[in-house]
């Protein structure tokens, strides 16, 4: 990668403001008239800016070729815009924009031809536009840089979450009877106060059939069946049941094939592959309105998103961790050791199986499990999770740091990150000296390798 954070921000903001008016232009040709089509007020479509640091953040490896650069592009675009589409309509209850009527649409979010256009804008940013984006960043004086982009910052933040405030104000406005508590009365009268009553008129303004999605996602909540659908308690308890089921796998697999009782775990603690837990996820969250799709359209689908994933997850832990956990250079048709096709043929076939045969039976399951104690469980499970990732991202940053001299790199991203004193710092690093030597590390990842920084 080879711009910071400082540049990365700059990025987000200005391809956001650069979406905004894209957005804006097209729907007032549309509509005739000015429309703010973005999600928050100011003039900022914030899935352009992350589209756009994805771009800067997991591409530049394939710079050297333009049609990788270009399929990279519009399958990690798609993917963004596909993600942030469910994510909101999950949260909300509602499309926030529908490509059903074109032609090659997939769920409404993608579509063929925004897909290549995706795609040949990451072109054009990777060879292009970043470098001119950057080179006009670099003549503001950085200070002055500095305070901008966070001003910016902090204003998207704020707008961001008094729409999400106005929107929910539009989810209790239809379910008062939900309202048992004085503190609850509290919010209520909050929530119609007359900033937020004009962020619900923007809101019904740009997205008029929001009150009605927002309806049909009340009578889902007051479902007595516990993660009914494809819902969040549903992924959640799929994450762990597809990270526990991945572990065991591939050490088997490791085990039949190189004779090797090797960890494979992606934590410290469990047998837990964060990777298959969350394929697992956004292969059912992705493809579960196409379950009843011909096993060749799955397959295929599950080949080309999982090569992507697995692309996008091992730059992400080199970038944040300094660390390869795996290497596919020795085998055919790999594209920088980072994925190759045979796994990815395996991933198409893990899709048809996961979606044919063990959600089905898995999903009944949890559908059984009582719908109190399956929301306490699965948060308590997140807790658990949230925190063991935390510890095995610091005991992972440490084992580099101890091993950084010998390379000659630097102090992770990770550990530069943590704002703490010497004496914390001092303590922290003796606590992870103390729990996860190298032979603990070595031992829980076997496969990983130090990534000499240039």
């Amino acid at each position: 990668m080879n711009y910071g954070f400082y540049e990365l921000l700059w990025f987000y903001l200005c391809y956001s403001f650069i979406g905004w008016c894209i957005e804006v232009a097209a729907a007032a040709v549309g509509k005739k008239k000015f429309v703010n089509r973005g999600f928050v007020t100011g003039p900022f479509c914030p899935i352009y800016g992350c589209g756009a640091v994805a771009f800067a953040l997991f591409l530049p490896e394939l710079k050297s070729n333009p049609l990788f650069l270009f399929l990279g592009g519009m399958i990690l675009a798609s993917f963004i815009e596909w993600g942030t589409g469910k994510l909101l309509e999950k949260l909300f209850g509602r499309k926030w924009w529908d490509y059903s009527s074109q032609r090659f649409s997939a769920d409404g979010y993608i579509c063929l031809r925004y897909s290549l256009l995706w795609g040949a804008l990451s072109v054009v940013l990777l060879y292009v536009g970043n470098d001119m984006l950057a080179a006009v960043i670099s003549w503001m004086p950085r200070l002055l840089g500095i305070i901008l982009a966070t001003a910016l910052t902090v204003l998207l933040i704020m707008d961001a979450c008094g729409t999400c405030v106005a929107i929910l104000g539009l989810h209790k406005r239809g379910d008062a009877v939900t309202q048992v508590t004085t503190e609850m009365g509290h919010v209520s009268k909050f929530l119609e106060n007359a900033i937020t009553r004009r962020l619900q008129r923007r809101m019904l303004n740009a997205f008029p059939a929001i009150e009605e999605a927002l309806a049909r996602k009340r009578e889902v909540d007051r479902s007595p069946v516990f993660a009914l659908g494809c819902s969040f308690y549903k992924l959640v308890s799929l994450f762990f049941i597809g990270a526990f089921l991945g572990d065991i796998t591939e050490t088997i697999f490791c085990y039949v094939t190189s004779g090797v009782l090797m960890s494979r775990s992606s934590v410290v603690y469990g047998p837990f592959s964060i990777v298959w837990g969350l394929g697992c996820v956004l292969l059912t969250a992705l493809l579960y309105q196409y379950r009843e799709k011909h096993d060749r359209y799955i397959f295929l689908a599950g080949v080309i998103l999982g090569g992507a994933y697995e692309y996008v997850c091992s730059v992400f832990t080199e970038l944040v961790f300094g660390t390869v956990f795996w290497d596919y250079s020795g085998f055919l048709f790999n594209l920088g050791g980072r994925i190759n096709l045979l796994y990815c043929f395996f991933w198409g076939i893990v899709a048809v199986i996961w979606l044919k045969m063990v959600y089905p039976f898995l999903s009944g399951l949890i559908e059984k499990i009582p719908k109190k104690p399956g929301i306490i469980g699965c948060n308590v499970l997140l807790v658990f999770m949230i925190c063991n990732m935390l510890i095995s991202a610091l005991a992972l940053g440490r084992y580099t740091q101890r091993n950084a001299s010998a390379l000659g790199s630097e102090i992770t991203a990770v550990e530069e990150s943590l704002s703490m004193t010497a004496e914390e710092k001092s303590a922290l690093e003796h606590f992870l000296d103390t729990h996860f030597p190298d032979e603990r590390i070595e031992r829980i990842y076997p496969n990983a390798k130090i990534v000499e920084k240039p």
